[in-house]
């Protein structure tokens, strides 16, 4: 069902099947023709966001620099809570007003990076495996790592279909595999075990999440 669009009202139906304990993930998938990612996805975006995290959407949604500021801003002053200020200003979710936040106090400028920027490929697979980690989340990956959502979805996406090798940029000449040298393939080895481990952790770590879920469902 990858592609697929789903309402806020199916999701939220979803959800409140799987909190009556009826069901297993397994069993829910096969009910609604639904797959297990995707239901991870809702019940983490759920249990962060509430109704919010069911209406965040693969679409991109720009941000101004003067509204991210204003929001910040506005936060700051303490007469607006962070659900009220997401509210006032449509912003996609808390954690991107988060992460506003933070670029703000740490004295960094909130750009708008509708345009993305030159990133290296080991950046692009630490912002996947980030973005793994966090349901998905591109939106908010791209304002973490000042990214364009544009960047983010179409990493997570050839990341998906072909690995970190999908993530090198094919424009410059790389070097072919008669003029590596023993040395360089070990290294080329080594770097592929460690990324390989950094995937299966971000994975583990998705995965300790729905357990947690699971416990407070108890």
């Amino acid at each position: 069902m990858s592609g697929k669009h789903y309402s806020e009202e199916f999701k939220y139906e979803v959800i409140k099947a799987y909190e009556k304990r009826d069901y297993s993930i397994k069993e829910l998938c096969s009910k609604y023709q639904i797959s297990q990612n995707s239901l991870r996805e809702w019940i983490v975006g759920f249990e962060r966001y509430g109704s919010e995290g069911l209406k965040r959407s693969t679409s991109w949604k720009p941000y101004s620099k003067e509204l991210k500021e204003a929001a910040v801003i506005d936060y700051l002053s303490g007469e607006l809570s962070q659900y009220e200020i997401v509210r006032k200003y449509e912003i996609s979710s808390r954690s991107v007003l988060r992460r506003w936040i933070s670029i703000y106090n740490s004295h960094r400028d909130l750009k708008d990076r509708s345009k993305g920027r030159k990133t290296t490929w080991d950046e692009r697979i630490q912002i996947v495996l980030d973005c793994l980690e966090n349901g998905k989340d591109d939106q908010g990956t791209a304002e973490t790592y000042e990214v364009s959502y544009q960047q983010v979805y179409q990493w997570v996406r050839k990341y998906e279909a072909g690995g970190d090798e999908a993530l090198k940029d094919k424009r410059g000449r790389k070097k072919e595999e008669a003029e590596l040298t023993p040395e360089d393939i070990i290294q080329l080895q080594i770097k592929k075990l460690e990324r390989e481990n950094e995937r299966l952790r971000a994975e583990n770590l998705f995965l300790k999440k729905l357990e947690e879920i699971e416990r407070r469902r108890k």
